[in-house]
């Protein structure tokens, strides 16, 4: 077989990922030095050195909080949401072979918006650890979402992903309609449910970290494990049967797997749009189309592109004098890109 002169001229996802973690790195503790308080790159450097070396922090009790307790999980979230939210989109791009299609298509995103809003709404402050009760009623509501996408749309002979596509814009609008209506009728919580609903990671601690993080490591594994027959399916359903692959079984666990991801990552930080949707398609460009290379570049890819969002956000605080939800950032970015891929696909 002959190379082909486009994958040779691709970086290798060494040197891409190696680029990207660099990239992460600098920008992490860049952003633990923004916001209130005098955290200079020196003394936030010095502090993660002697932490890492197990010497102990010999910053004051009120900077050690500052930037332990406030800043890093915080940074910590922005990351694994951003990789949760690419991850599955990736996947989602990929079996749907649509650059259009991301988690929020399977309607994952509207039932764990709805799951959240009942749980302000009605006053569910029950507690899991120091989580609201809107975390994990979020993450049941966008799983159960998905089941119920996945059950009207099975047919006898298997899942068409374009009937899946259609079930869950359909079912997305249903819940949001849905949604709306308890927003009307408990008017008194607006204010709060629609700043979750618009994503962030304020008031974010390290419980939130270590929730989405189990979730997140299980959906990596899945994923790498099923790349090389997510890419036979992009042969085509009876290509990928010839050579070995169970198909509809390859497409369930990738569902369930954006779905999962895609849940976790609204559940603790609300909903975040768009990111699922231009992270894999930049990403795309610059490794190709194998999603052996595609999903760990996407990965981190996600967690740099909230990361940056997030920092910006606080850059802005002094400006602004309030903290602007991140998804507003995302979805500034996202809507003129999701706009451009209609036109691309659209045009003659």
């Amino acid at each position: 077989m002959f190379p082909n002169p486009a994958m040779s001229r691709r970086p290798s996802l060494a040197m891409v990922l190696a680029v990207e973690a660099m990239l992460l790195v600098v920008m992490a503790v860049f952003s633990l030095c923004v916001g209130p308080g005098d955290l200079s790159p020196a003394t936030v450097s010095a502090s993660i050195k002697s932490v890492l070396s197990g010497e102990g922090d010999a910053l004051p009790p009120r900077m050690h909080e500052l930037l332990w307790n406030l800043r890093a999980p915080r940074i910590v979230l922005a990351m694994l949401v951003g990789a949760a939210l690419a991850g599955a989109g990736a996947l989602m791009q990929g079996l749907f072979q649509n650059p259009l299609a991301c988690p929020f298509t399977t309607g994952v995103s509207s039932g764990a918006a709805l799951g959240a809003i009942i749980a302000i709404s009605f006053h569910l402050n029950w507690s899991w650890g120091a989580l609201s009760g809107a975390t994990p009623i979020a993450f049941l509501f966008g799983a159960g979402t998905v089941l119920l996408v996945y059950a009207v749309a099975w047919r006898p002979g298997g899942v068409s992903v374009y009937t899946l596509l259609l079930v869950g814009f359909a079912l997305s609008g249903m819940l949001s309609a849905i949604s709306s209506f308890v927003m009307i009728v408990k008017s008194q919580d607006l204010q709060s449910v629609l700043f979750w609903l618009l994503g962030g990671f304020s008031a974010r601690n390290w419980d939130h970290v270590f929730t989405l993080l189990p979730w997140l490591a299980v959906g990596i594994v899945l994923m790498m494990m099923y790349a090389r027959p997510l890419n036979a399916i992009l042969l085509g359903d009876e290509s990928a049967g010839w050579i070995g692959v169970e198909v509809e079984r390859t497409k369930r666990v990738l569902l369930f797997v954006a779905a999962m991801l895609a849940s976790a990552a609204v559940a603790v930080s609300g909903v975040i749009g768009f990111a699922g949707i231009i992270v894999p398609h930049i990403t795309r460009l610059i490794v190709g189309p194998d999603h052996r290379r595609l999903l760990p570049a996407s990965l981190l890819g996600g967690a740099i592109l909230l990361l940056a969002s997030d920092t910006l956000i606080r850059l802005a605080f002094p400006i602004v004098a309030q903290e602007i939800p991140v998804g507003i950032v995302t979805s500034l970015l996202g809507v003129p890109f999701f706009l451009y891929l209609i036109s691309r696909r659209t045009r003659p």
